[in-house]
């Protein structure tokens, strides 16, 4: 297919949808008050499990939760994007610090989870007693991920991650673009992974792109900002173009012609990163 050298890595709260979802699904059900309160004496994972046991006490269902999460906000381009990006062949992931059951309830709503290849993120399981559970990533009770980055939070470091889906490409026959897009403080480590050829499509305004806009000198890849749902449909398309026409070394007008955006980033360089090393494991998605 066109676009099978292409590795399109998402985000998922406020790239793919326009919220948090833990904070979403908080709101929605009337928990904020106690989620405050107890927010300042526990990691944020043990928090979104100890709100689900509140929530589960108060006769909150998990059908409930998930009538919630299928009213969580998406832009429609942003739908109609992943679709076309995966039947152009684009092999697509997500990496995220949300939760399984809250990724694949949304995905699954819109018509999405075929398109991803894999979700990495923090289990999130319903157990006998139909109670949602949530862990982390990486049990950080036991050792920390090895990632020195401030913006790494303990149960996650998404740029061990990336550098584990670099490993597994590197072992195939083909070349592979990377192209990844996200918004918090927890996408600055992958982006600082991408290498020259690489794209990042950080989203404008939020905390990834000040990070990129201050540490400019340490990023490689390509810098292609987005801001609403919009620009996230025409920044990825004029990539892919890009990609498919530098592979093929041949311009296809089509695409070009659909899909022109200049890629620009303001830059002030800073300081620095660290190295690390480890390795966690994948969910595969299951069709």
């Amino acid at each position: 297919m066109a676009a099978a050298g292409i590795v399109v890595i998402f985000d998922f709260d406020k790239t793919i949808i326009d919220c948090d979802s833990d904070n979403w699904v908080v709101d929605e059900l009337g928990a904020t008050e106690l989620f405050n309160q107890l927010l300042p004496t526990m990691p944020w994972n043990s928090l979104m499990d100890r709100m689900m046991k509140e929530l589960h006490s108060q006769g909150i269902r998990i059908e409930d939760i998930a009538t919630v999460l299928k009213r969580s906000p998406i832009h429609p381009r942003i739908i109609e994007a992943i679709k076309s990006a995966h039947a152009l062949g684009c092999d697509l992931k997500i990496v995220s610090d949300a939760n399984t059951f809250f990724i694949e309830t949304i995905l699954e709503h819109h018509g999405l989870k075929e398109c991803f290849s894999e979700i990495n993120t923090n289990p999130g399981f319903v157990d006998e007693k139909g109670r949602l559970r949530i862990f982390p990533h990486h049990d950080f009770t036991k050792s920390s991920h090895g990632c020195q980055h401030s913006s790494c939070p303990p149960n996650m470091c998404k740029g061990i991650v990336i550098e584990r889906i670099q490993a597994s490409l590197s072992m195939e026959n083909q070349k592979k673009t990377i192209i990844y897009l996200g918004d918090g403080l927890g996408d600055f480590c992958p982006t600082l992974k991408l290498g020259d050829g690489d794209y990042v499509m950080p989203r404008k305004g939020f905390p990834v792109w000040d990070l990129i806009c201050n540490n400019r000198k340490l990023v490689n890849a390509e810098i292609c900002e987005w801001s609403d749902g919009e620009e996230f449909e025409n920044v990825l398309f004029h990539l892919i173009s890009r990609i498919i026409s530098i592979d093929r070394n041949n311009t296809s007008p089509k695409m070009s012609q659909l899909y022109s955006v200049d890629c620009k980033l303001e830059t002030m360089p800073l300081p620095v990163a660290t190295g690390h090393e480890d390795f966690p494991q994948a969910l595969p998605v299951l069709h």
